[in-house]
């Protein structure tokens, strides 16, 4: 196999060069072809292969082009939260060819979110700044669903599959050209045929909406961004991504700063709690009123304030998770909660919200479990 480098002149080099991989295992089949895991034993890497073998001969001519530009499109972009490409083998006179790329060892964002709720809002900024970096580069994905993108293991979110991509150099470059099997509800722009940055904008904001109902997550920060993400109609809407990062950074939806002491003294709570909740009945839920909760807290803080640990912490659980839990019943630290309690009575609404927020957070990372009455006993005490 040779690859050939062309130069600024007329000559061509030619390099000769063989390179087996070890197959590893099939990662996937689609209508275009297959794609599969190969190890390089001299780097030590692995990467994905994706081999153009349409299962329809009838359209191997028509749909290689789109094969060829998405080579074309991942080769302009570098940025952390883009799949890279490393090579590429193209053989036109066979309508065929071959695309190394990085292997993202992780999960598409659906499991990922539902697995690990927690890191919503993360996930959330990081597909925000991919595609942002996208739209700067002039790229349209036109393929934006669940499956496309995906979250490694070390939570790095990658945007991943060009083959419908395009590159915009004008405006008649919006014109809607495919038709796909879209998996919610199309925008109001698609009724006259166009696909442009706003609607990346709205199917981007589709996705999410679509994992935080599905995962019953109520920690998600930018709800407000979220819902000027949505909107049906392109005149109401955030219309590129660049708008909703300028959104991010507004007063709106700036980080609200806690001082170091407040920080000390969130952070210590919610380490008792997570230290003394030990599993979570999967159909429970958290209290989220912040003036409510202030008052039953410093209702159970009177009752043990004399104390140097709860003599049983439930009183202080029972204020945040409505439901059943196991949980260890003594040495909650009393101080802790009379700092937490401070902290929350000298709070504004906004701020309170925010440390709920957090709160639910590390809720959510609690094991779960699903209540069974013929189950074995636990050393915990059940509530």
């Amino acid at each position: 196999m040779s690859d050939k480098v062309r130069s600024t002149g007329s000559q061509t080099i030619t390099f000769l060069r063989k390179r087996d991989y070890v197959f590893v295992r099939e990662l996937g089949a689609g209508a275009c072809g297959r794609t599969v895991l190969l190890y390089d034993d001299q780097i030590d890497e692995q990467f994905v292969c994706k081999k153009y073998s349409p299962f329809s001969e009838s359209s191997r001519t028509r749909l290689f082009a789109n094969f060829t530009r998405e080579i074309k499109l991942l080769h302009q972009v570098h940025h952390p939260n883009v799949v890279r490409v490393f090579n590429y083998y193209l053989y036109p006179d066979l309508f065929t060819g071959y695309l190394l790329m990085e292997f993202v060892d992780g999960a598409d964002v659906d499991d990922y979110v539902s697995a690990r709720p927690e890191k919503i809002n993360d996930v959330f900024l990081q597909a925000l700044n991919g595609f942002a970096y996208l739209e700067q580069a002039g790229i349209l994905h036109r393929d934006i669903r669940p499956g496309n993108l995906m979250v490694s293991d070390d939570g790095v979110v990658k945007i991943i599959d060009f083959g419908f991509g395009k590159q915009i150099s004008e405006s008649k470059d919006f014109d809607k050209s495919i038709t796909l099997n879209w998996w919610c509800e199309t925008p109001e722009e698609f009724n006259s045929r166009r696909y442009d940055f706003g609607t990346e904008v709205y199917f981007v904001g589709k996705l999410f909406e679509k994992l935080i109902r599905e995962n019953s997550i109520s920690h998600f920060n930018y709800n407000d961004l979220l819902r000027g993400m949505c909107n049906h109609t392109p005149d109401d809407r955030v219309d590129s991504f660049s708008a909703v990062l300028q959104l991010l950074r507004n007063d709106r939806f700036t980080e609200i700063d806690f001082s170091r002491d407040d920080m000390l003294a969130y952070r210590a709570f919610a380490d008792e709690m997570c230290q003394h909740v030990t599993k979570i009945e999967n159909g429970a839920k958290y209290f989220d009123d912040p003036t409510k909760i202030t008052h039953q807290l410093r209702d159970a803080y009177q009752k043990i304030m004399l104390e140097e640990t709860a003599p049983n912490c439930v009183i202080v659980i029972q204020c945040f998770i409505d439901g059943t839990y196991y949980y260890r019943r003594v040495g909650f630290s009393v101080q802790a909660i009379r700092d937490f309690l401070e902290l929350l009575c000298k709070c504004t609404n906004e701020k309170m919200q925010i440390l709920l927020a957090n709160l639910h957070t590390r809720f959510d990372t609690i094991a779960r479990y699903t209540v069974d009455p013929d189950g074995p006993p636990n050393d915990d005490i059940p509530f």
